[in-house]
């Protein structure tokens, strides 16, 4: 996990360029330079299919999708960097990739208008981003004192099974 983490977020980081292309998973109105333009047919719709008056007459919108794209090069660079700061390991690099992507799903959820399921007001990814970055969070401090290598499918060394002959080079075979 550790080895894949700055992968997974420059993998996230380009497939929000998706979102782009097919106008979908954007913010709230916005009106600024760096605002989205939606076009009509892609605007948040009533359940019958029609515009949603409160957006029929609003063109432009938070790019969310590219907030979160810059956020995860930004999560990759930061794993990268504590990864070698801090000498990460034992799933650490893992744990802070999984912490930094959910804080800032966390606050682009939170500007997002599209229809999702609510819990207790809050949008459900809103509640997963939290939980989990909690775990995250969690894990990081439970792990915080391992150190040096790991042993990831290591076998450790034992004695030679009885009837094993040694040969010159340390090979051991099975001699009649």
């Amino acid at each position: 996990g550790d080895a894949v983490a700055p992968g997974i977020a420059l993998g996230q980081a380009i497939g929000r360029w998706g979102n782009y292309w097919n106008q979908e998973l954007y913010g709230r109105p916005l009106d600024t330079f760096w605002a989205l333009e939606i076009d009509q047919t892609h605007r948040p719709r009533l359940e019958d299919g029609s515009l949603d008056p409160r957006f029929a007459d609003v063109a432009t919108y938070h790019p969310t999708f590219l907030y979160e794209s810059l956020w995860c090069v930004g999560v990759a660079v930061l794993v990268i960097w504590a990864g070698k700061r801090f000498s990460l390991t034992h799933g650490r690099s893992f744990a802070l990739y999984i912490a930094g992507y959910t804080l800032g799903r966390f606050w682009i959820e939170m500007l997002r208008i599209d229809d999702a399921h609510e819990v207790l007001g809050l949008r459900l990814n809103v509640w997963t981003s939290l939980i989990v970055f909690l775990g995250a969070v969690g894990y990081l401090y439970w792990a915080r004192n391992k150190t040096g290598p790991e042993q990831v499918g290591a076998v450790p060394e034992t004695e030679p099974p009885s009837g094993t002959v040694l040969e010159k080079g340390g090979a051991g075979t099975d001699g009649p």
